[in-house]
């Protein structure tokens, strides 16, 4: 992550982040810019002069065109081109203030949505498991956008709002009654206090609005990407009644957030309007009584269209902009979730190959009161091929788990090469490991991406070699688009045969010291499996290889053969010491091969 990244986060906590805590984590990333900062700001002090000396002008033009005893009219040439081109500055000015700052924005929008992306998959795999993919997606893609907007109201209406408001306001202090600064200020604090108000009023419909737009979201992509199962139950209906629920509870909240918005506008309106009134009125009496021009008059009304539309807009902005600190907090939220397993100061690379593993007393729990293993201890020599069986539940795929050290362990340690798992750099730990899951999911991309993955930086021919050693290039030969060909969204248009030809061909392309087979062959039917094993077979020659399986048939060739049973080890050897203790084992094997026969 980047040092931005560790600056702007603060202590984790569950609470939304204050709004001076946003603003405080979101300035680091804005400041590494500070030249064009600073610069944005003077062209738009400058902007905002010339702006405010337009009506000025006009009022000096209004007095010289008025007709007066015993004075001759003469166009005033000058203030005409002085009006014209201080209208040109003012748009000029700003446009300079835009082309300064929009670099700052997008760059600070590109490197926060990067940090939070790096950050996510720092995270544990329990993160990942608790949270849902829907809901995290839209967090980041609103607080990415409302950095955005927050960036773009700051700059472009707050702080131009308020240097005009100064300067207008020093302009009638100077110039005029002191009467006309009072009713903007009485004006100004009113509509300011009320929207203020109002709007934190707001807040937590607003907040309610988000949540339900979330949830619904998150239940239309959960149901959307589990298609297959929805269609296998018939569960059209039952999905559609869910989705409608979430979105019922969308729209109660939506409604109550938009009559909560008309009793702010109206209320804002009457405020500005009462300001209208009461500085045109007192305008109008010094025409009246001489004490003011009609030049004066014009001046003032301009002046208050001036103060008028940034009021009007004022309401929006800041409505705006609470909106996008309450979605900037809940992205920030994701940054402040603490790592769960984290380098060691002292870690070090994995060592050189060949690589044994070694699980010494092993216990471990994903939670206090359900315990996965206990005193599990086994080691896989250097090269070698060990098998992990046992019945649904007994704790094998933590196994893959604990290697990859997506958790720590609870108790006991896993060494390689005599070295523990958490001195050892994670980047380097998982570099050196490949992995064929049970279930391959794969990118809604081409073939040949899929396979590059195990190793980005390989070329054409190291792809089509791995696919051939995994068996899948005669297969891949046959369609239209050959390695182009896409496999659709999690690898659909697939077979499940052909998905795991592919993840042993990916996982070759890797080329690691150590392999790990997780079930990869139990959703398979007897003749792919067989196909599949030969594959993996080959994979394993020469690697230090763990094999998760619940068929037996698999692991018959495995240098060793352990058996868990409600996390604890009750059996080890090879296939044949196994089937002769006739034990759990045994037992296993004669109710597959019963299976088997039945088929």
């Amino acid at each position: 992550m980047s040092r931005h990244g560790n600056k702007a986060v603060g202590p984790a906590s569950n609470e939304p982040l204050h709004v001076w805590t946003t603003l405080k984590a979101l300035l680091p990333w804005l400041w590494a810019y500070k030249g064009r900062m600073l610069a944005a700001f003077a062209a738009l002090i400058l902007a905002k002069m010339a702006s405010v000396y337009v009506p000025i002008i006009f009022k000096n033009m209004i007095d010289a065109l008025t007709p007066t005893e015993n004075v001759t009219l003469v166009l005033p040439v000058a203030l005409l081109l002085l009006y014209g081109f201080m209208r040109l500055a003012s748009t000029g000015f700003s446009e300079l203030r835009e082309i300064l700052f929009v670099r700052v924005t997008q760059q600070a929008i590109r490197r926060i949505a990067l940090s939070v992306f790096t950050h996510l998959h720092n995270l544990s795999l329990r993160f990942h498991l608790e949270r849902q993919t829907g809901g995290v997606s839209r967090d980041i893609d609103r607080g990415t956008r409302a950095i955005s907007n927050l960036i773009s109201y700051t700059l472009y209406s707050i702080l131009p709002t308020l240097i005009e408001l100064l300067m207008v306001m020093a302009v009638l202090a100077i110039e005029y009654d002191q009467v006309f600064v009072w009713i903007t200020l009485a004006s100004i604090v009113a509509y300011v206090a009320f929207t203020v108000v109002v709007s934190n009023w707001r807040i937590h419909i607003r907040r309610a609005v988000n949540e339900a737009d979330s949830a619904a979201n998150t239940r239309a992509i959960d149901s959307l990407l589990n298609y297959e199962t929805v269609k296998y139950f018939n569960n059209e209906a039952f999905e559609l009644s869910r989705y409608d629920e979430a979105m019922r509870r969308w729209e109660d909240a939506s409604v109550r957030s938009q009559m909560t918005l008309t009793v702010l506008n109206m209320g804002q309106q009457l405020i500005i309007v009462t300001g209208l009134v009461a500085m045109m009125w007192h305008a109008a009496q010094g025409v009246v009584d001489g004490t003011m021009t009609v030049g004066d008059l014009v001046l003032v009304n301009a002046f208050l269209f001036q103060l008028y539309m940034p009021l009007n807009f004022f309401g929006v902005v800041y409505r705006e902009i609470r909106q996008a600190l309450t979605d900037i907090e809940r992205m920030f939220g994701l940054l402040n979730k603490q790592r769960e397993i984290v380098d060691a100061p002292d870690a070090r690379p994995l060592p050189l190959p060949p690589i044994s593993v070694h699980f010494d007393g092993v216990d471990f729990a994903y939670e206090p009161a359900r315990q996965i293993l206990t005193n599990v201890s086994f080691e896989i020599p250097a090269g070698q091929t060990v098998a992990a069986v046992g019945h649904s539940g007994a704790g094998k795929s933590t196994l893959a788990r604990l290697i990859y050290r997506f958790y720590d362990v609870t108790g006991g340690r896993i060494l390689m090469n005599g070295i523990d798992l958490r001195k050892i750099d994670q980047h380097s730990l998982r570099s050196g490991i490949a992995i064929v899951p049970q279930d391959t999911v794969l990118f809604n991309d081409t073939l040949y991406y899929n396979i590059l993955y195990g190793n980005p930086s390989a070329t054409r021919e190291q792809v089509i070699a791995a696919a051939k050693a995994a068996h899948l290039h005669e297969f891949v030969e046959t369609l239209p688009d050959g390695y182009e060909s896409r496999v659709g969204e999690r690898g659909l248009k697939l077979s499940g045969g052909e998905k795991q030809r592919v993840a042993i061909a990916r996982a070759l392309l890797k080329n690691p010291p150590i392999l790990v087979f997780d079930e990869a062959t139990s959703a398979l039917d007897s003749k792919t499996e067989k196909a599949i094993q030969a594959s993996m077979d080959i994979a394993a020659r020469g690697r230090t290889t763990l094999i998760i399986a619940h068929r037996l048939s698999t692991v018959m060739n495995a240098d060793e053969i352990i058996v868990l049973d409600a996390g604890h080890i009750v059996e080890r050897g090879k296939h044949a010491a196994l089937l002769a203790a006739n034990g759990v084992y045994a037992q296993m094997w004669a109710l597959q091969q019963q299976d088997r026969d039945a088929e």
